[in-house]
C-alpha cells in the first residue's frame, strides 16, 4: 500500500491506519490471541499506521503481534508500522509514566506518535500544559519522534493551529458530521472541514476518526471513506478493524478494488455502549424511541438488542461517543 507523509514529520503512512480500541477490553475483548492475529494481518495486508491509547489496554495485542511478526522485521519482508498513542494525563509526570509505559510495553525506545488524547477546549488544554510539556521535553530527548493532540471539538482543532509544537492532529470527521463537538454542543461538518485545512495548510499532519461514525455510517461504506480520504487535509483515516474481513475491507477500499455499491454485511452486529466512555448523563435513555435503553446495575447505559430498531438516532444525543455499532 502506497504511503505519504504526514505533515511536517517525515513519517510516512498508509491512507489507512488500523484503531486498536476495537479489538480491547471495553469493546469486542479479544482474546491475546484473537486480537493480535488481526493487528497482524493487518500489517501483513500492507497496513503500516496503529493507533492506540493508554486507556484503551490494547498494547499487549500490539506487542505479541510483533513478536510474530519478528522474523519479517529482521529480514525486511515487512517494514516496522508507525506507532501512535495517546493519554489523557493532565501533569507531567502523568504524561512521562504513559510514555514510558508505551515504550515499556511495546519493547521500543522511540514511539512515533504520542498525543494528548481527548482535549475538549482551550481551558481544558491549559489545565493539561504540564502534560504538553512533558510531550514537547520527551520529542527533545528522543523517546517521540511527533506529538500531537487528539480531540473532537472544533474549537480545539482551530487551536491546535496556532499552538507551537504540534505535530500532529488526530480529529473527529466523517461525512454526516456524528459527534463533531463545539463548545457544551454540536457543530457543523463544515467548520471541522476548515480546521483540518488550517491545519495541513501549516504542516500539521492530519488523522481522521470515526469516518464511519462509530460504525453508525456503515451502511453508506463506500461514500464514508471517500468523503474522509478525499477531504483535503487528510492524510490517512483511522478505522477500528475488529476482525479480518473489516481489514480486507479497508484494504479493498483503499486499494481501488471495491465496488461503488458495496454494501458490508451487518447482520451480526449490534448497538453497542463502550463502557469506559458512557457518561451516565441519560441523554441516550431518554431519546431512544424503541425504549430499547436502560441503565444496567452500575447506573451504564445498556442496550436491548431485541428492541432495538438500530436507528443510530441515540449516537446523535451522545455526548461522550459512547454509542457503537459493532
Amino acid at each position: 500500500m502506497k504511503t505519504k507523509l504526514l505533515g511536517n514529520t517525515n513519517i510516512a503512512v498508509t491512507p489507512v491506519g488500523m484503531g486498536v480500541l476495537t479489538i480491547g477490553p471495553s469493546q469486542l475483548a479479544r482474546s491475546l490471541e484473537e486480537g493480535a492475529r488481526v493487528v497482524r494481518y493487518a500489517l501483513e495486508q500492507g497496513i503500516n499506521l496503529l493507533d492506540t491509547a493508554e486507556y484503551y489496554r490494547c498494547y499487549h495485542y500490539i506487542k505479541k503481534a510483533f513478536k510474530d511478526l519478528g522474523p519479517s522485521f529482521a529480514q525486511n519482508a515487512l517494514p516496522r508500522p508507525v506507532m501512535a498513542s495517546k493519554s489523557l494525563a493532565y501533569d507531567y509526570e502523568g504524561m512521562r509514566r504513559a510514555i514510558d509505559e508505551c515504550r515499556s510495553a511495546l519493547d521500543l525506545d522511540q514511539i512515533d506518535i504520542f498525543m494528548m488524547h481527548e482535549v475538549e477546549d482551550a481551558p481544558n488544554f491549559e489545565q493539561r500544559s504540564g502534560a504538553w510539556a512533558c510531550l514537547q521535553d520527551a520529542k527533545a530527548k528522543g523517546r517521540i519522534k511527533a506529538v500531537g493532540i487528539s480531540t473532537h471539538f472544533v474549537d480545539v482543532a482551530r487551536e491546535a493551529v496556532n499552538t507551537h509544537g504540534v505535530d500532529v492532529l488526530f480529529t473527529l470527521i466523517n461525512y454526516q458530521g456524528l459527534g463533531i463537538r463545539k463548545g457544551p454542543g454540536f457543530a457543523a461538518k463544515e467548520e471541522m472541514e476548515s480546521a483540518i485545512r488550517a491545519a495541513s495548510e501549516k504542516g500539521i499532519g492530519v488523522l481522521a476518526m470515526k469516518a464511519l461514525g462509530g460504525g453508525n455510517l456503515l451502511s453508506g461504506y463506500v461514500k464514508a471513506l471517500e468523503y474522509a480520504s478525499n477531504l483535503p487535509g487528510i492524510t490517512s483515516v483511522m478505522i477500528g478493524l475488529g476482525n479480518k474481513k473489516d481489514v480486507d475491507d479497508a484494504v479493498d477500499f483503499f486499494e481501488g478494488n471495491m465496488p461503488q455499491d458495496y454494501m458490508p454485511d451487518v447482520s451480526q452486529k449490534r448497538m453497542f455502549v463502550d463502557r469506559s466512555d458512557c457518561a451516565r448523563c441519560g441523554a441516550c435513555v431518554r431519546y431512544c424511541t424503541s425504549k430499547a435503553i436502560s441503565y444496567d446495575e452500575d447506573g451504564i447505559a445498556a442496550v436491548d438488542t431485541q428492541k432495538c430498531v438500530r436507528c443510530g438516532y441515540c449516537v446523535l444525543t451522545c455526548p461522550t461517543r459512547a454509542l457503537l455499532f459493532l
